[in-house]
């Protein structure tokens, strides 16, 4: 009888929730004129026009049906003992026992549901996305989507932007990219003009990731340069795509890295001291934001370049380094197993190498070192006595080759690419640089995504990750990964290179972050193949892109239930489907949408239908915001329009939305 009473005073509880619940739905809903809720039906129909309190109200009814089943059971049992009080003992307790153990099973049934079946947001509630914004913010977008999608204005806008700039001036012209594609592409200035920005978000759920958007590509300076050795670097093109294309079994960069810097040995000097001291300007912009993000937010992300932490010009120089270093692997690679045992190796340094036996045994040894796990045992899927691609990738870094090639028997391309003096002092600093950031980052708690770029960096880009990755997500030292890694999944190595990048982080014993994007430089990269006679790098069609993009979520997702490592990825996309892909992945692994396993994220000002019903659902959902001064921001932007044609094509959804929107607010 006592079980019974608790369970009837459980109810009336609830429904208190549901009373208070109704009181907050008038008061969110009081400024629309609508009639106060005075039943449950009034409140339903009310939630239904507001995700977050629908959510509430769902759980409160759901509860509020439990304990009313409850409720009647107490009753009946107080009927049967009033009949028969000397049965009651045994009935009642059967049956409160009955109706606790379904009541149990309910329960653990709805916990396990929640676990394992996260809900699939309604992404046609447009209304979330728009609901924070003024009609001013949706003319400003408006404009901005429609500009985009004007060919002749996103292929002359570098020109056009020059030219506004000689007849307004820096400052008209600023004023006017800030009412348009800076003001709603970009959240500010500053760190101080990104705050309300960053709030407003919050306020919805989403987290943010800063990212300080200047950018150089190196384009200026590479022009000279890049015309005289043009017709080396098309002589050479063919016969290093077949070399690439040899070893499955070694995951390379992408084959136009090699075409690109081909032949690029600096006859005069390009790295000038200006380009340095950016550099450290960078630098510190870098810090602020990572700061930034830690004082704003609980485990929030940083976005870096690294074309900002050093010469573009020597990103390209180290890339050929390792690329060539790579193509040496595959050389003492004699049975093309994937692996070179002693015997091999020893056979190909006595043929392109002066016989040194100090230095084979010294390398021999490194190697035989480099090759064994973090617990100091060899792994298990590779022979005793032998070398793997990782171990290698790991020890022949570009600051290493000179030693090496010192001792070449002749000058060959392992040698014309190996970095200079300058060139080493240089790539020290930069990694200096690097090195004070993940320092940064992993003393406040903020997580480092380090942007992928063109493929002529991403070798060096790559290279540079593992070294932080290894220190710095090393489970000795952290507790998650601090360091993330970038994958453009319309390269068609993406996959390949991330499995191999995993199982880099397993044998050496570091948690793993990555960042998985379609890709932002699909038409340069096409041309540059095209130009230079080399099959592309980018995947034939997009639904090769595609399973691609699904099929790296899903190995990340499942690595991550079965490794004993942190394991964190960033689903960074603007696809609908890939999204619904990855939850529908999460809910068959049992990955839990609130645990720090996956989040979701689009950039600031596209696709907010996605990323506000995420944030509404409690999914961890982030924009990408890029801010920084307007003359330096404008070529990010200007890039992103020429480059990504996720923007025109978004343009046309957006629009679409927008002016559904507009058409609601100013008609009805």
């Amino acid at each position: 009888m006592i079980t019974a009473l608790a369970l009837v005073r459980s109810s009336s509880r609830c429904y208190d929730m549901i009373r208070t619940a109704s009181r907050q739905l008038h008061q969110q809903f009081s400024h629309r004129r609508l009639t106060p809720p005075c039943s449950l039906m009034t409140s339903q129909c009310i939630a239904h026009r507001n995700p977050p309190i629908r959510n509430k109200f769902q759980r409160f009814s759901m509860a509020a049906k439990s304990r009313l089943e409850e409720e009647s059971a107490a009753k009946e049992l107080e009927k049967l003992a009033a009949v028969d009080p000397s049965s009651s003992s045994s009935l009642g307790s059967k049956r409160v026992s009955a109706s606790l153990a379904s009541f149990d099973a309910d329960a653990s049934s709805t916990t396990a549901t929640t676990f394992e079946s996260n809900p699939i947001p309604d992404f046609s509630y447009s209304t979330a996305a728009w609901s924070s914004k003024t009609t001013k913010d949706l003319l400003v977008a408006y404009t901005a989507f429609g500009l985009c999608r004007v060919p002749f204005f996103v292929r002359r806008a570098e020109p056009l932007l020059g030219y506004t700039r000689k007849v307004l001036g820096d400052t008209l012209t600023d004023k006017l990219m800030e009412q348009t594609l800076f003001g709603h592409f970009c959240a500010g200035t500053d760190e101080t003009s990104i705050q309300p920005v960053i709030y407003k978000l919050e306020q919805a759920g989403i987290g943010s990731i800063l990212d300080f958007a200047a950018e150089d590509d190196g384009s200026g300076q590479q022009q000279q340069s890049n015309n005289s050795a043009s017709s080396h670097d098309n002589a050479k093109s063919h016969s290093q795509q077949q070399s690439l294309e040899h070893n499955n079994d070694i995951t390379m960069s992408t084959q136009s890295t090699v075409n690109s810097v081909a032949g690029m040995t600096p006859k005069v000097r390009v790295y000038d001291y200006e380009s340095e001291q950016k550099c450290d300007a960078h630098l510190d912009n870098f810090l602020k934001c990572i700061r930034d993000v830690a004082s704003l937010q609980k485990d929030g992300y940083a976005a870096i370049k690294v074309t900002a932490l050093g010469n573009p010009k020597l990103l390209e120089r180290m890339s050929r380094a390792i690329v060539e270093a790579q193509n040496l692997f595959r050389k003492f690679d004699e049975n093309g197993d994937g692996t070179i045992s002693h015997e091999e190796f020893t056979t190909g340094f006595h043929l392109f190498f002066r016989n040194d036996e100090t230095k084979l045994r010294e390398l021999l040894e490194k190697l035989d070192h480099d090759q064994h796990d973090s617990s100091g045992s060899v792994s298990d899927s590779h022979k005793k006595n032998s070398i793997d691609y990782i171990a290698w990738s790991m020890l022949l870094e570009p600051r290493d080759l000179p030693q090496l090639t010192a001792s070449c028997i002749e000058v060959g391309p392992l040698a014309l690419a190996t970095p200079t003096d300058e060139e080493v002092e240089l790539m020290e600093r930069m990694l200096e640089r690097a090195y004070t950031l993940a320092e940064e980052a992993a003393r406040v708690g903020t997580r480092l995504l380090i942007d992928a770029e063109q493929a002529r960096f991403q070798p060096a880009i790559d290279n540079l990750v593992w070294t932080l990755q290894r220190k710095f997500n090393a489970t000795s030292v952290s507790e998650f990964p601090v360091i993330y890694n970038t994958y453009q999944c319309y390269l068609k190595d993406a996959l390949p290179r991330l499995q191999t990048d995993v199982e880099r982080s397993e044998r050496y014993g570091y948690h793993f972050g990555a960042k998985l994007v379609r890709g932002a430089y699909m038409e340069s990269e096409r041309v540059l193949a095209e130009t230079l006679n080399y099959l592309s790098p980018i995947h034939d069609t997009i639904e090769e892109t595609h399973a691609s993009y699904n099929g790296a979520v899903e190995f990340l997702l499942k690595h991550a239930k079965t490794t004993d490592k942190q394991v964190e990825l960033m689903v960074a996309s603007h696809n609908q489907q890939s999204v619904e892909k990855a939850i529908a992945a999460m809910n068959e692994i049992g990955i839990d949408r609130k645990g720090p396993t996956i989040s979701f994220a689009q950039l600031y000002g596209m696709m907010d239908h996605l990323t506000y019903n995420l944030g509404l659902l409690e999914y961890r959902a982030y924009k990408y915001l890029p801010y920084g001064p307007v003359k330096l921001v404008m070529p990010y932007l200007i890039r992103r329009a020429n480059e990504n044609s996720s923007i025109a094509g978004a343009s046309t959804l957006e629009l679409d939305m927008i002016r559904a929107e507009l058409k609601r607010r100013w008609f009805g």
